[in-house]
């Protein structure tokens, strides 16, 4: 009779808890989410990404993109050109541009955005309320204030997502110190004085180096970057929620700034689009297969490093004084809008153990036995793809926010090395050379890259950080 009654209540169990999935799966089937990217790939991407985050889990997402930058997803992602795919639908929006223009001025575009996208993103969430598809969350780009305006008018609920690493938060959210500190003066124009400052305990100190808004000899650039990211500080203060793309073991200590922080990282395709504006080239992969394990030193500089043609005949000759073989990313706007030149013979010398495509897939590159290391400008969603895959970093930035990525990297999560320029800004052939041979044979930063991974890994499985706060945000969501 026991067991009798004990079987009878398991089964009521087990139909209460059957019920209780169904009501949460209709539930988060009513959530309609639209995203807001600012229209560049080191934005789109993560983007992305936590749209099919969301849309893993039933929520009905709309990603929010310029036409510009639509026609470049779907060239590089074919299966998005369609009215949705895996319950994301993308709409494209004019970003006020003429069509003709190239979209490599920043400033440009970021002004034409800031005007224009406001009145169509309103007329979106105006027409999906005509049309019974409500919007019930507006997640807006942090640089986007003005969504968080749109949504409050419309009594909707709202946060922000920041793309950008912790440290990066951390130096945006403390402008006035960096003031008070003799960093920067009061226009952010890093000064000539040595001085640090800490930010939070568990970041590197910053120097007038790592000021993310620092255009050297551009005045007019830096002050509009300047103003860009005093915005965003802005912007931070004011919202409930802000979403961000780490995981909270790795700054515990940048969460006591932001105490509406919820980090829901690391964000991964895992099969899904990426969010390349690049076909990518899949033969890699065969190639890398061919490959020794532990063996490969993968060079990729993201979507906007540029270099000089004699920076990139240094690279090269480095790569091939080194004598591994090597994978390299060689975008076709390499130099200043135009391919790489290589010196005379070089491909035919390294056509045994070098390998060159436009545009790689990033994680399965970065996950693959075969990979030793990852030479990288140090952009965020880069970042955290060789985080995620316990890979050591060698750091060569380019701009922005790229810089104190490096000092967290080197210096912060003691995870890579950091190449050093010459007395006339180029990074020389041996310093490659000396420096990846450095990297590979330190133990200490291959172990701490692997605690890291397992960090990672940890945080976005059932009961870990992110997984936690995905959890309470989509309840939040819900209410």
């Amino acid at each position: 009779m026991g067991m009798i009654v004990a079987a009878h209540s398991s089964n009521q169990s087990i139909g209460k808890t059957n019920k209780n999935m169904e009501q949460r799966h209709v539930q988060e089937n009513s959530i309609h989410v639209l995203l807001v990217s600012y229209p560049i790939q080191g934005h789109v991407a993560p983007f992305i990404k936590l749209a099919y985050l969301f849309a893993g889990r039933g929520i009905k997402v709309t990603l929010v993109i310029t036409e510009f930058v639509h026609a470049s997803l779907v060239a590089a992602h074919p299966e998005l050109d369609g009215e949705q795919y895996d319950q994301v639908r993308l709409v494209a929006v004019p970003d006020g541009l003429p069509k003709e223009d190239v979209r490599n001025d920043e400033c440009k575009l970021g002004e034409s955005v800031f005007k224009v996208m406001p009145g169509h993103v309103e007329n979106l969430l105006n027409k999906a309320n005509l049309e019974g598809n409500q919007v019930t969350c507006v997640i807006a780009d942090a640089v986007f204030g003005w969504a968080l305006e749109i949504a409050e008018k419309m009594e909707l609920k709202s946060a922000l997502f920041w793309p950008s690493a912790p440290g990066v938060l951390a130096l945006t959210l403390n402008i006035r110190r960096l003031i008070e500190a003799g960093v920067i003066d009061s226009n952010g124009t890093p000064t000539m004085k040595r001085n640090k400052v800490q930010l939070s305990s568990d970041l590197p100190p910053v120097t007038s180096a790592d000021i993310v808004w620092s255009y050297p000899g551009n005045e007019s650039t830096q002050k509009i970057m300047f103003q860009h990211f005093f915005a965003i500080h802005q912007n931070v203060k004011k919202s409930d929620w802000l979403l961000c793309n780490w995981f909270q073991e790795l700054n515990p200590s940048v969460g006591d700034l932001v105490p509406n922080m919820f980090p829901l990282g690391p964000l991964l395709a895992n099969g899904k689009p990426a969010g390349n504006f690049w076909p990518e080239d899949s033969t890699c992969l065969g190639w890398l297969n061919r490959q020794p394990v532990g063996s490969v030193v993968y060079v990729a500089f993201g979507s906007s490093s540029m270099f000089s043609q004699h920076q990139i005949d240094e690279l090269a000759l480095g790569l091939e004084l080194v004598g591994r073989p090597f994978l390299w990313v060689n975008r076709s706007d390499l130099i200043n809008g135009s391919s790489a030149k290589f010196p005379d013979g070089y491909e035919k010398r390294v056509a045994n153990h070098g390998k060159m495509v436009h545009w790689a897939p990033q994680e399965k590159v970065l996950a693959h036995p075969a990979i030793a290391c990852f030479l990288t400008h140090c952009g965020w969603n880069s970042t955290m793809d060789g985080i995620s895959m316990g890979v050591p970093f060698l750091c060569w930035p380019y701009f922005a926010d790229q810089f104190y990525n490096r000092s967290c990297i080197c210096n912060g999560y003691k995870v890579g090395l950091c190449l050093n320029p010459d007395d006339y800004g180029i990074v020389t052939r041996h310093e490659i050379r000396r420096k990846l041979d450095g990297l590979l044979a330190d133990e200490g930063i291959k172990a701490n890259a692997t605690k890291l991974k397992q960090m990672a890994e940890e945080s976005i499985s059932g009961g870990g950080s992110s997984a936690n706060n995905l959890e309470r945000f989509i309840e939040h969501m819900k209410q």
